[in-house]
């Protein structure tokens, strides 16, 4: 099995992530956190939202940075996102392959074979090894070209393939040529309705992005807290986009949950403001136990901006290098200069246009903000993370362990009672009993306890507290630790604030 293969079952049989609704087949695109998986996600939208919005935070002009918090509905008026362009431009280009009946993301195949008019085409998902493998194996056994001539390894994205290209391909699932449709445009909302009668008129969309309740808030978070230009509003929540191709376990899912910052600036300050959130997001992530060496910061080319940046100080994303995009990265945070594009949009959609301005008091001037953009993925945060922690290492009895940064760790520290009896599980169970207080703890009495030891190991526990005979008698305990197995002794009475040094 590959890395990600055994990432994905160690997953499954740990209880980190299971398939939704697994029971019935599982729907594609749509996963469910299990005990470990919901406590390292929530630790890292905890830790999100306490360095983002309650740690004092100072920014390039030397201020402590203004920050609060709100919590938007899933499903806002639709006209929100006939404003934000949603309705209009969030559209995918879609194939379908007539004979699998599999349906993929134009944008992600590519056609491998000649250029010559009589020659097959072998179509694979980008990314996907197994496919790439088999249309490799193919061109290769049916082509009666050279298989080492350079003309015959072509490979193209499908979307830029004509309708004679198209008639000569075949399909990932498919054995006949000709069965891809030409793509089409796809929006990549979710459709609902609100109320009794199914029409038009109460037409509504889950949300695509949590951005768009912030800028909607805008007005009333000014008009009701003690906040002013510059300041920001951040939001943890989740959106949903009807994904053509859901891959690479919850990388690319139909329902994920955001992370994000709307940072609102005065225009003239558009460049460092940028600079500050681009910097201090990358270096947050390496805080939280991605090396660097796994992660960088990309800056964006001219043609990639997006419609909203196409004037701004800049556009990045922070990649992670996951073991399906190696040697490449894919995307885990982007950082964007939206310019005034949303408050105006909604001003304008409303009716209200520049009634709507912010107005300035030191500059005694009315103007709608800049905003910087922070925008993470919560779900592909914690995929990073697990990616990262995942240790092989046959000197175990558990041949890996999952090294996570112990503020991320799902469990802190385990509580073993070295025998159930002697009066051990007692002094266990006060030990226990007093650390649950403050932080996820774990106590295991059965088996050996290198059992014991293996399943801290695979759940990433980062350290694991032994009462044995000698504790009864000098009240310490021995203290292993996960990543090197060593072990030292120390004072019961010590134990709490040992743990929280090190959690920090």
């Amino acid at each position: 099995m590959s890395r990600m293969d055994d990432i994905v079952s160690l997953c499954r049989r740990r209880g980190f992530i299971f398939q939704s609704s697994e029971i019935y087949g599982g729907i594609n695109g749509f996963w469910d956190y299990g005990p470990l998986g919901a406590e390292l996600k929530r630790n890292l939208k905890n830790a999100w939202w306490n360095d983002i919005v309650h740690r004092e935070l100072v920014g390039p002009d030397g201020k402590p940075i203004d920050m609060v918090g709100v919590d938007c509905t899933i499903i806002m008026n639709p006209k929100t996102w006939v404003a934000s362009g949603h309705v209009g431009g969030f559209n995918d280009p879609m194939v379908d392959c007539r004979e699998s009946k599999e349906r993929y993301r134009a944008d992600h195949l590519v056609a491998l074979g000649s250029t010559a008019p009589d020659a097959r085409l072998y179509v694979y998902v980008d990314g996907d090894e197994e496919q790439m493998a088999k249309a490799e194996k193919s061109l290769t056994k049916y082509e009666r070209r050279d298989a080492l001539d350079p003309a015959v390894h072509v490979r193209r994205s499908f979307v830029v393939l004509t309708a004679e290209d198209r008639a000569r391909a075949i399909g990932p699932h498919a054995k006949e040529t000709g069965t891809l449709t030409e793509p089409r445009m796809f929006n990549l909302m979710f459709e609902t309705h609100c109320g009794a009668v199914r029409d038009e008129n109460s037409k509504a969309y889950l949300r695509p992005e949590t951005a768009q309740g912030i800028f909607a808030n805008f007005w009333n978070i000014v008009d009701t807290s003690r906040v002013k230009v510059p300041f920001g509003i951040a939001q943890v929540g989740k959106a949903f986009r009807n994904e053509v191709t859901p891959r690479n376990f919850t990388f690319r899912s139909r329902e994920f949950e955001q992370m994000e910052i709307e940072f609102f600036i005065k225009p003239e300050t558009a460049n460092e403001w940028y600079a500050f959130w681009r910097d201090y997001r990358f270096n947050w992530w390496q805080s939280i136990g991605l090396t660097s060496s796994n992660l960088q910061l990309r800056e964006h080319d001219r043609d990639e901006l997006a419609h909203y940046a196409k004037e701004g100080a800049g556009t990045s994303d922070i990649e992670y290098k996951f073991p399906f995009t190696d040697p490449g990265f894919g995307e885990l945070e982007g950082i964007a200069h939206r310019a005034d594009f949303d408050l105006k949009a909604h001003a304008t959609h409303c009716g209200k246009g520049d009634k709507m301005r912010y107005f300035d008091q030191e500059k005694n001037e009315r103007y709608f903000p800049h905003v910087i953009e922070p925008s993470a993925g919560a779900d592909r945060g914690t995929l990073a993370l697990l990616c990262e922690a995942y240790t092989p290492d046959e000197s175990r009895a558990s041949k890996v362990y999952m090294k996570f940064h112990p503020r991320m760790a799902p469990t802190k520290a385990g509580i073993f009672p070295l025998v159930n009896k002697d009066g051990m599980p007692e002094v266990a169970e006060r030990l226990w009993r007093d650390l649950r207080k403050t932080w996820t703890i774990d106590m295991d009495e059965k088996q050996s306890i290198g059992k014991r030891y293996a399943r801290m190991d695979e759940a990433g526990t980062p350290y694991c507290f032994t009462i044995d005979g000698e504790s009864l008698t000098t009240n310490t305990v021995t203290v292993r630790h996960r990543d090197t197995q060593a072990q030292e002794r120390i004072a019961i009475d010590s134990v709490r604030g040992w743990l929280a040094e090190r959690i920090g």
